[in-house]
């Protein structure tokens, strides 16, 4: 069942408004609320001085207005006297400096006497809340890894990462031919030779900051995991959930949602537009509307984590933290959710229920201003509440399938080899050109089956493993690669046929020589398969396959075998878009190009537009429902507007 919900902290606000905030939540059609994930100072005021009753009264007053609650395990916060007495808590920058009280996040992932306290308070709250029949969902701690808090480079963190080292080469001999520590004499005798890769003179090795990666990434799975071990024993049929961000790799989330039941993700397209890469021609087109593709291509990647998915934090209008803050156009926040359930969100909820006057966030937007009054936010949810009794579970399966790698992203921030080249990038650029078909999307992790797909793109993948590899074998589906696929073994280093590795029974080639070039340099591309430009890197290629794309100097761009395309260079966004506009012609996928910030999508059986332009959007014909008949909305789109047909 779809639902809305809200993030309410009744700690910020005095006792005689709580009743009324609940009952004015439930009247508003919400049906989960989220509390409890700062409140460590106020739950254990000192060592030991346990003080439930505000949150006792607080989940009963909510729990009265039959409101599920969603209670966080309150560890991104370590009060000030645990810090006081346990300085080893806090994390190392990398810089080697102690990162302190007065923010939050304060805390290393790899500090044992921080486990131990955070397991205790864990095991507190869950001991007392764990059969309370309105606590339905856990989410453990807030959002992992903000503020650069994944890695850290503490003392604590050096010791754990040796540990993590003999584990997983359990030879130190091992461990230098994997980073080739043969060269500029960097062999080690001993694990406890090993020191973080931060401080070195110049680059450090690349493997020995690959590993520390892993390393680091694994740390932030163990410290959910030793929480949800322990709710699961007083909460055997709660949900677990955990909050991730938007555009934040520094974890696997493919890892990281074994271990959840839903898979929360932080939606702020403004926040994220105002501090992204993007042009200031493309901020200004969407200033008030957010990418058109930051919220699809986030919903598409955490429904792949886990069983589940949903936005816990919505942006309800201006925020405190980005470069600039604009408000959303009206009805954006509405739009947000609905397309949060839309790509099958369990739920969608709004980021907070009152402005605080108060602290870092004042200046944050709620769905109430601080005098109490409706803002924007309150208004939108309430024109949603008669819209959600026509949804269903139905499940919209889709025909394509883009290929997503932490790891190569890693390697590439590693050694990135060129200005130009930013994975994340890349993958939305792919994505884009898919969504701006019309078309339905699943990313997808390396080694996933991909045998219900027509057509699967892989903007790259370094290191191609042997689930990977099957995987492309056994699928039918047309496969695109981006170049640097198989460019690396699983240690980052070159494999000894060069790439493209383990794809070479694919497509018959061997990559002899890369180039990166600068941003001015971006030869035009024109032919029947696609036309655009490349950019930023190329691959010299080795083959007896005539390219099916050269650029205007005649040097290769695209190769084709079979069902297999490889680009041997990196294409543009309008050589992308041409290149699989043409493969989806091919595959009778394509349904119409979508005009500029239209996005269309299936789900909850029915069909979606969302209009994230400025201007008054028509769906195209062919695409707008054959009886013309609109559960919301029509053919015509207001600005930040959507509408709502039955799939047929």
């Amino acid at each position: 069942m779809t639902r809305l919900g809200v993030c309410y902290y009744p700690e910020h606000w005095d006792r005689s408004v709580w009743r009324d905030d609940a009952k004015r939540m439930a009247d508003l059609g919400l049906s989960l609320v989220r509390l409890g994930e700062f409140a460590w100072s106020l739950i254990e005021p000192g060592p030991g001085q346990m003080a439930w009753d505000w949150l006792d009264e607080s989940i009963g007053i909510l729990a009265d207005e039959n409101l599920e609650i969603m209670l966080g395990t309150p560890t991104a916060t370590p009060p000030k006297w645990l810090i006081d007495k346990h300085d080893d808590i806090l994390a190392w920058d990398r810089d080697g400096r102690v990162r302190g009280f007065g923010s939050r996040r304060h805390y290393c992932f790899s500090s044992e006497t921080y486990q131990s306290h955070s397991q205790r308070i864990t095991d507190a709250m869950a001991n007392r809340y764990g059969a309370h029949p309105a606590v339905t969902m856990w989410q453990t701690d807030n959002e992992f890894g903000c503020h650069d808090t994944v890695r850290s480079y503490s003392p604590m963190a050096a010791k754990a990462f040796r540990a993590w080292l003999e584990t997983k080469y359990t030879d130190v001999h091992a461990l230098n031919i994997a980073w080739g520590n043969i060269f500029w004499s960097q062999t080690y005798q001993a694990f406890d030779q090993i020191e973080l890769p931060n401080l070195t003179t110049t680059e450090a090795n690349p493997t020995h900051w690959l590993d520390f990666y892993r390393f680091s990434s694994d740390q932030v799975v163990r410290f959910h995991r030793q929480q949800a071990d322990i709710i699961r024993q007083h909460a055997p049929l709660s949900k677990i959930t955990h909050n991730a961000m938007g555009h934040f790799f520094d974890f696997d989330h493919f890892e990281f949602g074994r271990h959840v039941d839903v898979l929360t993700w932080d939606s702020y397209p403004l926040g994220f537009l105002s501090q992204s890469r993007s042009s200031d021609a493309h901020k200004h087109a969407y200033l008030r509307q957010g990418d058109p593709d930051f919220a699809g291509f986030h919903h598409d990647l955490y429904r792949s984590c886990a069983p589940a998915f949903a936005v816990i934090e919505q942006q309800p209008g201006p925020v405190n933290w980005a470069p600039d803050n604009p408000a959303p156009l009206p009805g954006m926040v509405g739009t947000w959710l609905m397309e949060t359930l839309a790509h099958g969100g369990e739920f969608a909820s709004v980021f907070r229920w009152r402005q605080a006057p108060f602290a870092q966030e004042q200046n944050h937007a709620g769905m109430l201003r601080p005098d109490d009054q409706p803002a924007a936010a309150f208004c939108e949810v309430a024109e949603l509440k008669s819209i959600l009794p026509q949804l269903t579970d139905a499940k919209a399966p889709a025909s394509v399938a883009l290929l997503f790698d932490y790891e190569s992203l890693w390697m590439s921030e590693i050694q990135p080899q060129g200005t130009g080249w930013n994975y994340q990038d890349i993958a939305e650029s792919w994505y884009r050109a898919v969504r701006r078909l019309g078309l339905d999307i699943d990313i997808v992790a390396p080694g996933a089956p991909l045998t219900d797909y027509q057509l699967v793109l892989v903007p790259s993948l370094f290191h191609v493993s042997d689930e990977a590899s099957a995987a492309f074998e056994a699928t039918d589906a047309q496969l695109l690669f981006g170049p640097r696929s198989g460019s690396k073994d699983v240690n980052g280093n070159i494999p000894p046929d060069l790439g493209p590795d383990k794809l070479r029974p694919l497509i018959p080639l061997t990559v002899a020589r890369s180039e990166s070039v600068p941003a001015f340099e971006t030869p035009k591309v024109t032919g029947p398969t696609g036309t655009g430009a490349w950019h930023a890197w190329r691959d010299d290629v080795v083959t007896e396959l005539a390219p099916i794309l050269s650029d205007e100097h005649g040097r290769a761009v695209l190769f084709h075998h079979e069902r297999t395309q490889m680009f041997a260079a990196l294409p543009d966004d309008n050589l992308i878009n041409s290149v699989v506009e043409t493969l989806a012609e091919k595959l009778s996928l394509k349904s119409g190009s979508l005009p500029d910030g239209l996005r269309l999508r299936r789900g909850c059986g029915h069909r979606f537009a969302f209009n994230y332009s400025t201007k008054e959007q028509t769906i195209p014909t062919g695409l707008a429902p054959a009886d013309g008949l609109y559960k919301a909305g029509n053919a015509t789109l207001a600005p930040g507007s959507f509408a709502m047909w039955v799939d047929q």
